[in-house]
């Protein structure tokens, strides 16, 4: 496997060559001094450059980064529309096993990339000095963000709405249709806990994309029950994994209103019979 010193060179040679290639930056998990780092972590790449049209002939150019094992074009995708308007990219996995997420931006939305970049993003190369100046690479727009009451309110009447469904699909003996509704309101239960870190850490803390560092802040019995909510391969199970999710939103919720001084919403004392009615009736 390449290292990172290697791909980085690799890249930045083509980008120098390339007269196309006016600014380059690097942005994401490198970047981010807070978290291990392994041999996972992708190069998330962006070529500012002045014919963006140019480099979507063909792929042969590609070939400069090394062997590929499997590469996706969203913007080329039927399936996935795109999201990134006049940008291009490529998602490539090479047979050394390095990972590098690479956009096309062009030339005239360099402004409008810097107005939509984060916290962690550094400028590598600009050729015509024309790039803004940045801070220096932090976490800190991936942090848990203090929730307005109003946050508090939705997150609850969401996870509360959720659980009929959830429970109709489960009487219904359609397990499928009740886990995707306790999937929303796992969503919302990890959205909770998310607050409760942030509250014991005075929301300095970023738990990572997809919730992927929750462990390393909550108390093992917590994780242990929030790991206990995805046994959903039985209707009994998924009852089971309703029953914890919801006792985990409720204690949650109360701690969040109450160290942040809002009143806590109080959804499920309304529901509380319809949820009683229809556990009692689980088949």
């Amino acid at each position: 496997m390449r290292t990172d010193q290697e791909m980085l060179s690799i890249i930045l040679k083509y980008a120098v060559d390339d007269k196309r290639i006016r600014v380059v930056t690097i942005e994401g998990s490198r970047l981010n001094e807070n978290i291990y780092k392994d041999k996972f972590q992708d190069f998330d790449i962006s070529f500012i450059v002045t014919d963006i049209e140019s480099y979507k002939d063909n792929d042969n150019w590609l070939d400069v980064f090394g062997k590929r094992v499997i590469m996706q074009k969203p913007e080329a995708m039927a399936m996935f529309p795109s999201t990134l308007g006049n940008w291009y990219s490529y998602i490539i996995l090479f047979e050394d096993g390095n990972k590098m997420d690479l956009k096309l931006i062009p030339l005239h939305e360099l402004e409008k990339y810097f107005n939509e970049s984060d916290s962690l993003t550094k400028i590598l190369i600009d050729k015509d000095k024309i790039c803004p100046v940045l801070n220096n690479p932090s976490d800190i727009d991936f942090r848990v963000k203090k929730p307005s009451p109003e946050f508090i309110d939705d997150c609850c009447n969401e996870f509360w709405l959720l659980l009929i469904y959830t429970i109709k699909g489960l009487y219904r003996d359609e397990l499928l249709y009740a886990i995707k509704h306790l999937d929303l309101m796992r969503e919302q239960m990890l959205t909770m806990i998310s607050w409760k870190i942030g509250i014991d850490n005075a929301f300095s803390l970023n738990i990572g994309k997809a919730y992927k560092y929750l462990n390393k802040y909550v108390s093992k019995d917590l994780w242990a029950s929030i790991t206990k909510t995805f046994r959903n391969d039985s209707i009994d199970e998924t009852w089971n994994s309703l029953i914890l999710c919801c006792t985990i939103f409720h204690e949650m919720t109360i701690f969040v209103s109450n160290a942040l001084g809002y009143h806590c919403p109080q959804y499920e004392e309304k529901i509380t019979e319809y949820i009683k009615e229809y556990i009692s009736l689980k088949k």
